[in-house]
């Protein structure tokens, strides 16, 4: 693998295939012990600029106690929670929520059970390793978009489709099967609640996106962000927003995650056995521009032990008539009318898919202009 060297001639496309090839993803070129990274990871001056530049007077993102909320009979106390959350979600489009349900030795058990996948030898992850059908399945890859974005980020990823279709369990790798599937299941829980509190937020039934299948199609994601002998000059992911409707994170101890809060970064501390929360594009444009979906990024790690974070999009299995979506009917009205078109499934999904992760391209696209 070729490090950086600025008088040689450089096949970019070679050394991407040669790496994909590989099937060792960063973790492996961390293990191997280089002291310089290949040159593909390497960002443009003006991105890691801003990353040099970044500093924050916030000391964290709100964090949110829903203890009492699940099964409680005090409206008074839910309203309280209602209005965190709707506060949250459309002042930063980001959250933690605390006392969620989860025992810690659920959390604890996901968290190692993703290392463990990641740790293994990269021969024995290699089975695993594909780059073709990204819409279903289980596959380990290192940069889902590494064709389509302009630089490579130091990650690799355990994806795997959860719903809408059922996964076979047994194309889970066997070091983390158990634990996927347990998360699955508690995340979506934590997921429905929140989702329930977001609809109240807006004056809708506390059941509206669950009836809208906004908790149906999830995929769940286990990043390994390891050891990178140049973190001044990659990152971890880049800058970007999620495309769905809403995000559940789960996060070890080592920091990286940062939050764009106006023209700020804020690094969020982790919470032990805290959960984020973060609003999606999708649900920036169903909320009509009530809720907003955030730019957020994770520096490339330069501590010794890895980060590790599991995170499960989810968004609607069901689009309206022949596929298309929009504002909620229910939240228009003429003194608040639409600020987005609808769009088609279409477009949704060749926006994504088309290019490398970015920040609200769809949001951009659909924008009524005035």
């Amino acid at each position: 693998m070729a490090a950086m060297d600025a008088n040689s001639s450089y096949d970019r496309m070679k050394e991407l295939k040669e790496f994909d090839q590989s099937k060792m993803g960063v973790k492996g070129l961390s293990d191997s012990g280089i002291t310089s990274i290949p040159r593909f990871f390497v960002h443009p001056p003006e991105t890691l600029s801003d990353f040099k530049n970044s500093s924050s007077t916030c000391t964290n993102i709100p964090i949110i106690d829903l203890s009492g909320i699940i099964n409680s009979k005090d409206n008074d106390h839910r309203l309280k929670i209602v209005e965190q959350v709707k506060e949250a979600a459309k002042t930063w489009g980001f959250f933690q929520v605390i006392n969620h349900g989860v025992p810690i030795s659920v959390i604890d058990e996901t968290i190692h059970a993703i290392k463990a996948f990641h740790d293994q030898p990269h021969e024995v992850k290699a089975k695993y390793y594909k780059r073709e059908n990204e819409l279903g399945g289980v596959m380990y890859t290192s940069n889902n978009d590494l064709y389509r974005a302009k630089s490579a980020a130091w990650h690799d990823s355990l994806q795997a489709w959860m719903g809408p279709e059922p996964l076979k369990v047994a194309d889970l790798p066997e070091i983390c099967r158990n634990e996927v599937v347990a998360w699955d299941k508690s995340a979506t829980e934590v997921a429905e609640t929140v989702m329930e509190l977001l609809c109240e937020g807006l004056g809708l039934e506390a059941g509206k996106f669950k009836e809208l299948t906004f908790l149906d199609v999830r995929v769940l994601v286990g990043h390994c962000y390891p050891y990178c002998p140049q973190p001044d000059l990659t990152v971890g992911i880049t800058s970007h927003t999620d495309p769905g409707v809403i995000t559940v994170l789960l996060q070890n101890h080592v920091p990286g995650l940062q939050v764009k809060h106006g023209d700020e970064w804020v690094n969020v501390k982790p919470v032990p056995g805290g959960l984020i929360i973060n609003a999606g594009d999708f649900l920036q444009i169903i909320s009509n521009g009530e809720y907003k979906s955030v730019q957020h990024r994770v520096l490339a790690n330069s501590s010794k032990e890895a980060r590790i974070s599991i995170v499960i999009f989810f968004n609607l299995a069901k689009w309206k008539g022949d596929g298309y979506h929009g504002p909620l009917p229910e939240l228009l009205s003429l003194e608040k009318p639409a600020i987005y078109r609808n769009f088609t499934k279409q477009e949704f999904f060749e926006n994504f898919y088309s290019k490398g992760i970015d920040t609200k391209s769809l949001i951009e696209k659909i924008k009524i202009k005035n």
